[in-house]
């Protein structure tokens, strides 16, 4: 599968509407900090899918993914699941941010300047792509 194929795949739009229209309250408070190029000037997308798992934030230009997590993600099965899917985002080159929901209450400041702190450490994917494809020639 290729790299267009993995992203947005149309038979997952309908969950995508749905968790855009049925989200948490720390996502919609993030939401607010990151649409419109707001943090940095970097562009976010709401709950883009990547093969058969949805995002709740994606920066294309800088293949990082921003999960908020709530109780669920913190039992047992919760994280042997976030492990398979960080993996399989790691291996599509996505670096995989998370926080946790309340901490997008108790100290927003501090996520936001980790994202930023991220996103302009990252190097742009194409670049990324690039040094890959080159290396591999050699």
């Amino acid at each position: 599968m290729n790299r267009n194929e993995l992203h947005n795949r149309p038979e997952l739009k309908k969950f995508r509407k749905e968790l855009r229209n049925n989200g948490t309250t720390a996502e919609a408070v993030l939401w607010n900090c990151l649409k419109k190029k707001q943090l940095g000037g970097f562009k976010f997308r709401r709950q883009h899918s990547v093969g058969n798992y949805i995002l709740d934030f994606f920066c294309v230009e800088k293949h990082i993914a921003i999960e908020l997590d709530g109780a669920h993600h913190f039992t047992k099965e919760g994280k042997e699941k976030d492990a398979i899917r960080d993996a399989f985002l790691n291996e599509q080159e996505i670096l995989v941010l998370r926080f946790e929901n309340k901490l997008i209450f108790e100290n927003q400041t501090q996520v936001l300047a980790s994202i930023l702190e991220n996103l302009l450490e990252r190097e742009t994917i194409n670049d990324y792509c690039w040094k890959k494809k080159t290396s591999s020639e050699e």
